[in-house]
């Protein structure tokens, strides 16, 4: 699995649970999917990404986007 599904994979499951337990148990968790909504807004402008990082350093290999490094740049 690549860096960039594993990202995709841990975003989405954050945003699914913050919704499933704003639904079952108190609204205040959808401020777990306005964070990671702008983490995804700052990692367009700036290319760094936490969870990339983890997943590179946990031995991910990286795909066509983070293949560049965290800053985006070659």
């Amino acid at each position: 699995m690549t860096v960039e599904r594993i990202v995709l994979l841990f975003v989405g499951a954050v945003v699914a649970a913050s919704a499933v337990l704003a639904q079952v148990h108190n609204p205040n968790w959808l401020w777990l999917a306005f964070a990671m909504g702008l983490n995804l807004v700052q990692m367009a402008f700036t290319g760094f990404c936490p969870m990339a990082a983890i997943a590179k350093a946990l031995g991910a290999r990286p795909g066509a986007v983070f293949a560049r490094g965290e800053s985006g740049r070659a």
